[in-house]
């Protein structure tokens, strides 16, 4: 995937899991008799979206960060040949 189809993918995306999140939780109020708007149950899940986009950035960032065996990778110095 190029640069140019990722981005709009990625909005795509994430505006189809928002309103799918916030259809839910005004759909989950109605069953429960909890009166919630649909304005608010979307504040509620761009809150939701962003705390789980945020982890998932997080893990793959500490997932990038370690090496196959599970030990941390640095970047070290090479140490000179010695003679």
């Amino acid at each position: 995937m190029t640069g140019q189809t990722r981005l709009p993918r990625l909005v795509l995306s994430l505006a189809v899991w928002w309103m799918l999140i916030a259809l839910i939780l005004w759909l989950l109020g109605k069953a429960l008799d909890q009166a919630a708007t649909l304005t608010e149950c979307a504040s509620s899940s761009a809150f939701l979206l962003a705390i789980g986009e945020a982890g998932d950035w997080l893990r793959r960032r500490r997932k990038a960060n370690r090496s196959p065996r599970g030990h941390r990778t640095t970047q070290s110095r090479q140490q000179p040949p010695s003679t």
